[in-house]
C-alpha cells in the first residue's frame, strides 16, 4: 500500500488516478448504489465537484514525495 501511495513511476501515478476517478464515480452514484436516498442530478455534479476538490490535493501531494535520492520528481512542462 505505501507503494501505491507514495510510488512516482507512471504507472502508480496511473493507478491513483484510476483510484481517484472511480471514487468519484461511485461517491456520485451512491444513491443509486445503495437503493435509497435519490440525489438530484444537479446536486450529483456538486459532489463529485467537491469530492475532486479534496481528492486532487491529496493526490498532488502524494505526488510530489521526494524519492530516496533527493530530488523531487519532474512534472510535465519543467
Amino acid at each position: 500500500m505505501g507503494e501505491f501511495l507514495t510510488g512516482n513511476e507512471w504507472y502508480w501515478r496511473l493507478a491513483r488516478t484510476i483510484v481517484q476517478g472511480i471514487i468519484g464515480v461511485v461517491i456520485a452514484n451512491i444513491d443509486m448504489i445503495v437503493g435509497w436516498g435519490v440525489i438530484d442530478p444537479a446536486m450529483r455534479a456538486l459532489v463529485v465537484a467537491l469530492v475532486m476538490a479534496i481528492l486532487s490535493p491529496i493526490m498532488a501531494e502524494l505526488g510530489a514525495v521526494v524519492d530516496d535520492r533527493g530530488f523531487t520528481i519532474p512534472r510535465g512542462g519543467e
